[in-house]
């Protein structure tokens, strides 16, 4: 008996694409579109804001540096201020947060003993690193902080509801490190360093242009190896003198 030939396989064609079957790949959600859109429009705010100011800076301005319609900022953002306030607030909490860890952390290794050098460190040193590792975003989010803090007219609200109660946490860390100090001492020695800061943090180029190019704006590494222990100095020289001459004053 004679065997019939195997019937050969039927060859199964490889599953079609989706692009060869014209079916639209899966992209991102709208959501994570809208996500995206609003980042780059507070990142392009954020850069002009930091150079020109609230007053500088319009909608139509931040909506051309990253070649949308004008009225697409108007269907995320009420007005100019709605979106400075965004701004300002988008990185407030990381700093903030930071910030309060930093002295929360050094206040349970301390106890009762805290140093002046050692709580302004865990406040400016923690925040000057972000300037350091943050990138470019960030360098113009802290020369955004220094106008904030130098501009009465729409910056002083947006500094108290944002940054006086991590600004507090540190006053009391520096009067436990100074019980002897006057109360006003210690508010006059923060309003000192705190002009120190957002001046460094301004990023002018004065200090470039008077050194000859020696010391410059941008050595934020620098300036976080100087400044706590700068402002400590002047801290303890000047609360130690008015205890002086508080104490003289008694015993007379």
């Amino acid at each position: 008996m004679t065997a019939k030939p195997a019937t050969p396989r039927r060859k199964t064609a490889p599953a079609k694409t989706k692009a060869e079957t014209g079916a639209k790949p899966k992209g991102r959600s709208k959501a994570e579109q809208r996500a995206e859109s609003l980042e780059q429009m507070l990142d392009a705010a954020e850069d002009l804001f930091s150079k020109h100011g609230m007053y500088g800076v319009t909608l139509k301005d931040v909506a051309q540096k990253i070649g949308v319609h004008t009225s697409l900022m108007h269907y995320y953002f009420k007005d100019k201020q709605d979106l400075f306030e965004q701004v300002v607030k988008r990185r407030a909490p990381i700093t903030i947060g930071r910030r309060v860890e930093a002295m929360k952390r050094y206040a349970a290794e301390t106890g009762d003993h805290p140093t002046v050098e050692g709580a302004l460190r865990a406040f400016l040193d923690t925040d000057l690193d972000l300037y350091i590792e943050g990138g470019e975003g960030w360098r113009n989010y802290g020369a955004l902080g220094g106008q904030l803090n130098n501009t009465p007219v729409w910056g002083a609200e947006l500094m108290w509801a944002n940054f006086d109660p991590v600004v507090l946490q540190l006053i009391d860390l520096l009067k436990k490190a100074m019980p002897d100090a006057a109360e006003e001492d210690i508010f006059w020695g923060y309003h000192f360093v705190t002009g120190a800061l957002t001046l460094s943090l301004a990023r002018t180029g004065r200090i470039d242009h008077l050194s000859g190019g020696l010391c410059q704006s941008e050595d934020f590494e620098a300036i976080k190896a100087r400044m706590a222990r700068f402002m400590a100095g002047g801290f303890v020289a000047i609360c130690q003198q008015r205890a002086n001459e508080r104490k003289a004053a008694a015993d007379e």
